[in-house]
């Protein structure tokens, strides 16, 4: 996230596909605060990296016959929100970049913390 201006919110994903209602709050309040011209990250670390798979946050339903995650995630891209992954934890959960949906910047926990400490607020979901 260094290369990147210093963020006036992160959100820490920490949840994943095992807790699929507790996601789509994250993408709006990312996507809410971007419309309103904030700075904002969502670093995905954890079981979140799951959520980076190609076709997984497709395939993820918060309620029934809803939106996918995958809609939550672009609504909140539409908005500005840059997602970076971290990079040990797709490596935890057997990935690599090649997984991913899509290219996005990989971190890890260390090269990200300096940015995440500068961050006005920081919010872990």
């Amino acid at each position: 996230m260094s290369d990147v201006q210093v963020a006036d919110l992160v959100i820490v994903l920490i949840a994943g596909p095992e807790n699929p209602k507790r996601l789509p709050s994250a993408f709006f309040l990312a996507a809410t605060a971007a419309a309103a011209e904030q700075n904002v990250i969502m670093y995905f670390t954890g079981p979140a990296t799951e959520l980076l798979g190609k076709g997984k946050a497709e395939s993820i339903f918060p309620m029934p016959g809803g939106k996918s995650v995958a809609d939550f995630m672009k609504l909140a891209e539409d908005n500005g929100v840059r997602i970076i992954g971290c990079l040990q934890s797709l490596e935890l959960n057997g990935m690599t970049a090649d997984d991913l949906s899509k290219p996005i910047p990989l971190l890890t926990p260390s090269a990200a913390l300096p940015s995440l400490v500068a961050a006005g607020r920081v919010l872990t979901w």
